[in-house]
């Protein structure tokens, strides 16, 4: 699961050395999009395949010509790319995997309270995950990334040594919602930002490496916590999660090094560009990415209790949502490839449309009563859980450089920011909603399943809107 602003050298699309943006195949596609204007760009990026083990630089090349260079490799980046991949592990490893804390808050601590009251809490953890990164942008330019990810990875260590002394609700919101958020934020963002100060043309590879950590993350933490608060109880269970948190940001934070100088942080970057909805591309992709959220925390949250109602195990239950993330890790690596081929709009689209497939065709008619009392109800579940998860891998990762092919380089950090500003109501407003939807329909899950598929389809019809508005009708198959 997993998405957060960059600072200005973050995802984007890339460029030959002489300036000019590539649109991720040839420039020839670019020069027949309508408005082909905009992709260019007066910046120069230069990337330079390094293959040295040592010597590695740390600091802002630049060629002769006045041309940044990025080494592509070497050790020192690579081990930037394994302290990213910690730092997701822990921040955004718990994210994916909402559903558990969910499920197990929901049967014990919050049982009093109603299904839509308990989604606030993870509503409220979401939103300032998303919405804290038009702050930490600046911050990671000021800054750089190694006081972010320190506050943030002790804030998660310590809302999750905290939640085994919380009782009542305000108690949870407070130290789950809000503290969990505000530390997730702190931890995620700059953990990827990070990645762009070293690759350029490898970029892609580089993040979908370092983002690999927070779908394995989904996968480990679901069976530890499984595992340890059947046989330890509770307050073992995050006091060990809080240990291996520990461990992975302490690493981190001793990998990561910055390699740009510092920007001063001025107001007009602290606050969201509102302007940029103007482009009618942007505004679309930006809506589509909404709706693409609502739809992706559904099955993430509740798929755990759903399994539980059908009378799986909780054993089985806890680990649909591992076989969810294991899946997700293929769905980020092979999308990826295929995006640098086919275009990462189309890629987007079309995993998108595989999303809204196997809810419809698979999660749907697992809920039906009569495919529970055949039986056949866990396969389907089980099914869903795998081909879902390769088909959503995608939808984080590839939604931030969609966003970067139609803003100018120099503008992504922002635009990408005030985009996921938007974004961020989408989960704040989704899993509270759906909760609604689940306590209307008396337990039933058909009603928050269609929720999902509407969100997917508006998702796509938006998506696809955007690209057609930017490249017109005549470029519709266009790689793009």
């Amino acid at each position: 699961m997993s998405s957060s602003t960059a600072s200005e050298n973050d995802l984007a699309n890339t460029k030959h050395s002489s300036g000019e943006r590539v649109n991720y195949t040839s420039t020839e596609n670019v020069h027949n999009f309508k408005g082909a204007a905009s992709l260019e760009s007066t910046g120069k990026e230069k990337s330079v395949i390094d293959t040295r083990s040592d010597n590695d630089t740390t600091t802002s090349d630049e060629d002769a010509s006045g041309e940044i260079t990025y080494p592509e490799g070497g050790r020192t980046a690579w081990l930037v790319v394994l302290g990213s991949w910690m730092s997701c592990f822990g921040s955004m490893g718990l994210m994916n995997c909402l559903g558990i804390f969910q499920a197990y808050l929901g049967e014990h601590q919050l049982q009093p309270h109603s299904s839509s009251s308990i989604a606030w809490i993870f509503g409220v953890y979401s939103f300032l995950a998303f919405f804290c990164g038009v702050e930490v942008g600046p911050i990671f330019d000021a800054k750089g990334p190694r006081p972010l990810i320190l506050l943030g990875g002790l804030g998660t260590v310590a809302f999750l040594l905290l939640l085994e002394v919380c009782t009542k609700y305000w108690h949870f919101m407070l130290c789950f919602g809000l503290l969990g958020g505000i530390s997730l934020s702190l931890a995620f963002s700059p953990s990827i930002s990070i990645v762009a100060h070293y690759f350029h043309r490898r970029r892609g590879f580089a993040v979908g490496i370092a983002s690999s950590g927070a779908s394995i993350g989904g996968v480990a933490f679901p069976l530890l916590f499984q595992h340890a608060s059947s046989n330890l109880g509770f307050s073992w269970a995050t006091r060990i999660i809080a240990l291996v948190d520990l461990v992975t940001f302490g690493l981190a934070f001793l990998l990561i090094r910055r390699r740009f100088p510092s920007k001063k942080a001025t107001f007009d970057r602290l606050v969201p560009d509102l302007s940029i909805f103007r482009q009618k591309d942007l505004m679309l992709a930006t809506m589509g990415i909404f709706f693409m959220e609502w739809g992706l925390f559904i099955p993430l949250t509740y798929l755990t209790s759903f399994a539980l109602d059908i009378n799986m195990s909780s054993e089985s239950s806890y680990l649909l949502l591992s076989l969810v993330n294991a899946a997700a890790v293929f769905g980020r690596w092979i999308p990826g490839w295929c995006a640098d081929r086919l275009g990462r709009f189309n890629t987007l689209i079309i995993t998108i449309a595989m999303c809204l497939v196997f809810i419809a065709c698979l999660w749907m008619p697992a809920q039906s009563k009569h495919v529970v009392n055949g039986g056949s109800a866990s396969a389907l579940a089980i099914a869903f859980a795998v081909l879902f998860g390769f088909a959503s891998g995608s939808n984080v990762s590839l939604a931030p450089v969609c966003i970067g092919q139609l803003c100018r380089i120099e503008r992504f950090g922002r635009t990408y920011a005030t985009a996921y500003v938007i974004v961020s109501i989408s989960t704040l407003t989704g899993i509270p909603i759906c909760g609604a939807i689940l306590q209307r329909c008396n337990g039933e899950y058909w009603g928050l399943i269609t929720f999902a598929i509407v969100s997917y389809a508006a998702s796509l019809v938006c998506l696809a809107a955007a690209k057609i508005s930017h490249c017109g009708w005549d470029q519709i198959m266009a790689i793009f």
